[in-house]
């Protein structure tokens, strides 16, 4: 089940991952991440088609990279609503199932930067570091219960919007990382498949960092 912030962006990444892979079960959905009320009937009708939730990734997210004199409130509860409170929303709606069948994995994305900081747009590390917060706090109350809490901390990565950013931009951030360069999406995606797999059965409560060593 993938979610994204309209019902046209949902279908259009189904389209994309059943050209991919033909004999894969795909459904999009776009519930308000900010509503509560919202995510839970979002899954409700999901879980009532498809079954509990295994496996919840918390990967919406939006940045401003603006100056804290210049930030505005709307701004800040903009960022907040969606990288902290969709977390907890959407993280309270799948796990009730979870709990109920007494398993699941709930990974959710951080950054570097929720690490190491970064000088304009505060509200994403600070944002981040709370999504770290829930997953060391989720993971101690959710283990009883039998559910992996994780979250991975990518660092900067070959996305599609690094393509745009100029050469000369791109070569000083490169050498101040230790591994002398950038990193691929594929490298992101392994931490994921990972943590959620029974490989990581023992592994909870973890910040993982995917960067590396650029946090340094």
């Amino acid at each position: 089940i993938l979610t994204a912030s309209s019902q046209d962006s949902a279908d259009k990444a189904v389209a994309l991952l059943k050209e991919k892979h033909p004999d894969s079960i795909v459904a999009g959905i776009s519930p308000d991440l900010s509503s509560l009320s919202s995510v839970r009937e979002a899954f409700r009708s999901a879980t009532e088609k498809y079954g509990c939730v295994d496996i919840l990734v918390n990967n919406a997210g939006v940045s401003e990279s603006t100056p804290f004199t210049e930030y505005t409130e709307e701004t800040f509860d903009k960022v907040m609503d969606l990288n902290v409170k969709g977390v907890f929303n959407a993280t309270r709606a799948a796990s009730e199932c979870m709990i109920a069948r007494g398993n699941g994995v709930i990974l959710s994305t951080s950054s570097m930067v929720s690490i190491c900081g970064q000088p304009s747009g505060f509200a994403y590390p600070a944002s981040k570091f709370a999504v770290n917060g829930l997953t060391v706090s989720l993971a101690r109350e959710l283990g009883p219960k039998g559910i992996r809490v994780n979250a991975v901390a990518p660092g900067i990565t070959r996305t599609d919007m690094m393509k745009a950013v100029p050469k000369e931009v791109i070569e000083p951030l490169i050498n101040q990382i230790p591994l002398r360069r950038l990193g691929e999406p594929e490298d992101i995606a392994n931490a994921f498949v990972f943590l959620a797999s029974d490989e990581a059965s023992y592994i909870t409560g973890v910040v993982l960092s995917v960067d590396g060593m650029a946090r340094s």
